[in-house]
């Protein structure tokens, strides 16, 4: 059987109780287990044993350079599963002073973040595939400034979006 998803993903921290503190006020996931310099921490819909593994490396760790002439992991996504559910983390990660860009990709709709290390992560809504028209379809080689009222007056609010499906 092919690899059906990511499980899980693990991130090297400065400060294994900072990032902790962020992602539960940032996405909501909840500490599963952990020891000292390590948590496991799981995001609230989710199966998985873990969803995001923090060990602490120290303050004096120096930021990523992948990107910067580096190779590296860019960024990590999650999904969510309405617009409302993406609205609302858009606000709370402006608040956390978090948000970074926010991207309409036809298809998807994504926020993108970086936690308090620098590390970018995505936030994102599929468009549900029945709702995928060819005018949609077509526009996936452009991406545009995500507009989320706008996309919500489109699509609502609460429609389910098409997590999990293939695009």
């Amino acid at each position: 059987m092919p690899v059906q998803r990511l499980n899980h993903a693990v991130l090297y921290v400065r400060d294994v109780a900072r990032s902790v503190d962020f992602y539960e006020k940032a996405l909501g996931f909840r500490v599963v287990m952990g020891f000292p310099g390590a948590a496991f921490l799981q995001a609230e819909g989710s199966n998985n044993d873990h969803d995001l593994g923090l060990f602490e490396v120290g303050g004096d760790a120096g930021p990523t350079t992948a990107g910067r002439g580096a190779v590296g992991l860019y960024h990590l996504a999650w999904e969510v599963d309405t617009l409302a559910e993406l609205e609302r983390i858009s606000t709370k990660l402006s608040e956390l002073g978090a948000l970074v860009g926010a991207s309409d990709h036809s298809t998807t709709k994504a926020l993108y973040a970086k936690d308090p290390d620098g590390l970018e992560f995505e936030v994102s809504w599929l468009v549900p595939a029945d709702l995928i028209t060819e005018e949609i379809a077509g526009a996936k080689a452009a991406i545009k400034p995500l507009n989320l009222p706008r996309e919500i007056e489109r699509f609502g609010a609460t429609t389910p979006g098409g997590i999990g499906v293939s695009r």
